[in-house]
């Protein structure tokens, strides 16, 4: 892929990340602000999602601009983390003006984390609010940090036989100045996979092996065997997709279909009924730009930074990480 791989979502500008982490309960939030606004779109593609705000995201709808996206844990409990972020930005007079007050419009997705750490810690408006006073333009942290703090990956045989993975952040800048970045929080039912090399970063780990496993043989295998049951949904790989570029709502909204492709590429098998996949994009609006452009870079750093959630992470939980059975990040 042609461009200069950079840093990561905060490389747009006017784009600011903050995380909120409990290392004890395992589980957080992390929210990206725009406060000017930007054009938001979303893509939800797993069977089993926790949203906020999905549908004024789609065309034909009112509202254009987000002023932040909160991505978090604690399952649908975990939703209530996006009210402290609109009250940080209602005390700081950002939102929707509807003409009696203004409305800040916070879209969020979730992930199942309550398996690890204690599923009675989950994120809240406080988390909501300290995620955003956290929030800078500087490089973004990885690993088991904010909503990536109790993710994990390769569940076919229980979270138990998982290994942990987290928060990834990755970016493409082109000569012209267009940026696509994307943030991506890894807590798959399937493995991460690194798309260049085919190999397993992440994954389901059967006792007689020490390295992760082929997802897709198991399943192939408990189904040959008629041993397949209900999986629990403790999964979901969800992120932000973002560009200066200058778009349309049905654009972006595009752009957030074509992301996908990043996890497809990443993650295997992706999309079950046991995953929530949903992808959201911003668009900040400052560069002309290709719509299919756009869409390629996004699949692309969506990949990216999945690979790096698993990569960066640390084992806990109980669980092992990339780095614990490779002996490097």
């Amino acid at each position: 892929m042609t461009g200069e791989k950079t840093g990561g979502l905060t490389d747009v500008p006017g784009i600011r990340v903050g995380h909120a982490t409990d290392p004890v309960g395992l589980t957080g939030c992390t929210v990206v602000l725009c406060e000017e606004g930007a054009i938001g779109g979303v893509d939800q593609r797993g069977g089993a999602p926790g949203t906020r705000e999905t549908d004024l995201l789609r065309p034909m709808h009112l509202v254009e601009k987000v002023h932040a996206v909160l991505l978090t844990g604690g399952s649908a409990f975990g939703l209530a983390a996006a009210d402290g972020v609109m009250r940080y930005l209602e005390e700081r007079g950002v939102g929707f003006d509807t003409g009696v007050a203004k409305v800040p419009i916070v879209p969020a997705a979730v992930i199942f984390d309550l398996s690890l750490g204690d599923p009675a810690a989950r994120p809240d408006a406080a988390m909501g609010y300290a995620a955003c006073q956290a929030a800078t333009d500087g490089p973004v942290p990885e690993g088991n940090v904010g909503a990536g703090t109790g993710a994990s990956a390769g569940k076919v045989l229980g979270v138990t036989r998982a290994m942990k993975t987290g928060i990834g952040s990755a970016a493409i800048r082109l000569g012209d100045g267009l940026v696509v970045a994307a943030l991506m929080v890894a807590n798959p039912f399937g493995n991460v996979v690194d798309p260049q090399t085919g190999w397993i970063l992440a994954g389901v780990r059967p006792p007689d092996m020490e390295r992760p496993a082929d997802t897709l043989l198991l399943l192939q295998f408990f189904y040959e065997q008629g041993l397949l049951r209900p999986f629990p949904t403790t999964n979901t790989v969800i992120g932000v997709v973002a560009t200066n570029a200058r778009m349309s709502k049905e654009q972006v909204n595009k752009v957030a279909q074509m992301a996908q492709d990043g996890i497809a590429r990443a993650v295997r098998p992706a999309h079950t009924m046991f995953d929530g996949d949903t992808l959201f994009a911003l668009a900040t609006g400052e560069k002309p730009a290709d719509v299919n452009v756009v869409g390629a870079l996004a699949a692309e750093v969506v990949a990216q930074a999945i690979v790096r959630a698993a990569k960066m992470a640390e084992s806990a939980g109980g669980l092992p990480a990339h780095r614990d059975l490779s002996g490097r990040s």
